[in-house]
């Protein structure tokens, strides 16, 4: 299938809906009018209610009609300067894949049993932690140790319990960049028995850049295949491969499924690879950016700003 992606984009105080085609943004329910398609309510309404309706979204009819009305400019893509992109859409569930790379386990020093005698550790964020392209990841007073990891974010399109690693893929509507910032300092504790706190270090507001937008499972083929980069100031500090995950996408959703009911909209942050913070002694500060990018998805760029003091 081409290439398309589907964004929100917010003007005028309103969130919208947008096809985003060559990197450009067309209002979908504008296509709609110029070309009288007749999509979905489901997917005029918004990038959440299409998630809901997945399993009845026919792209494979949809998608060459409304490239073809763009393609022969029947309807002018989003001036830059008239829109602010939003997170694609607002997951109900976050749940994020820990040490899923072994290289990035060897540089946080984390002893992994055998991949045969272990399964995937993961952990939940708040949903409330989201920041949008562009939006300014705030550092929190009592944070020392801010630190970066971009992450294939998988977004479920078809729920479901006891999925297996054959049919998880099924299940998935597409896929997201997603940086999941985390407080270094503040994932481990002393005041109880347990080392480690990881939502109170990862769930912070802000603490979730993810977009730039989504892009359907179809149009990026296998997941297991794709490299990951994250700059700071310009400088490469991360730059991995999907292949080298311990635990890959569709094992991650048969694992979850396994204990919950997996739900239209879930978010899997899949884990990330080598060449965080951490492993160098060197962490995030106001003035920072950083550029967070997948291949076949995009990129998302992210300042970072101090706390502000009420």
């Amino acid at each position: 299938m081409q290439w398309f992606a589907l964004a929100t984009y917010e003007q005028h105080h309103q969130h919208k809906t947008a096809w985003v085609h060559n990197d450009r943004l067309y209002d979908v329910q504008e296509l709609n009018r110029a070309g009288q398609l007749q999509l979905p309510p489901a997917l005029l309404h918004s990038v959440e209610h299409t998630l809901q309706a997945w399993p009845d979204m026919v792209w494979a009819d949809m998608a060459p009609r409304i490239i073809d009305l763009i393609t022969r400019q029947q309807v002018h893509p989003l001036a830059p300067e008239h829109h602010t992109l939003c997170s694609p859409y607002e997951p109900g569930r976050i749940f994020a894949a820990a040490s899923n790379y072994h290289e990035h386990a060897q540089e946080m020093g984390t002893q992994l049993s055998a991949r045969s005698e272990s399964s995937p550790f993961v952990f939940m964020k708040a949903e409330t932690c989201l920041a949008a392209p562009g939006q300014a990841v705030i550092k929190p007073s009592s944070v020392e140790k801010l630190d970066w990891e971009v992450e294939l974010g998988v977004v479920m399109g078809v729920g479901g319990r006891h999925i297996s690693v054959e049919n998880a893929l099924e299940h998935v509507a597409g896929y997201v960049v997603f940086n999941d910032i985390s407080s270094r300092d503040l994932t481990r504790r002393s005041d109880y028995p347990f080392s480690h706190d990881w939502f109170r270090g990862k769930s912070f507001e802000t603490f979730g850049p993810m977009g730039p937008w989504l892009v359907p499972r179809d149009c990026l083929g296998s997941p297991n295949n794709l490299r990951l980069m994250l700059d700071v100031n310009g400088e490469r500090m991360q730059d991995g491969n999907t292949r080298d995950m311990i635990f890959n996408t569709a094992e991650q959703i048969a694992y979850l499924s396994r204990m919950t009911t997996l739900k239209p909209g879930d978010l899997i942050a899949t884990g990330t690879p080598t060449g965080v913070g951490m492993g160098r002694g060197i962490f995030l500060k106001p003035g920072d950016v950083m550029k967070a990018s997948i291949e076949g998805i995009g990129f998302i760029e992210n300042p970072v700003e101090a706390e502000h003091e009420h």
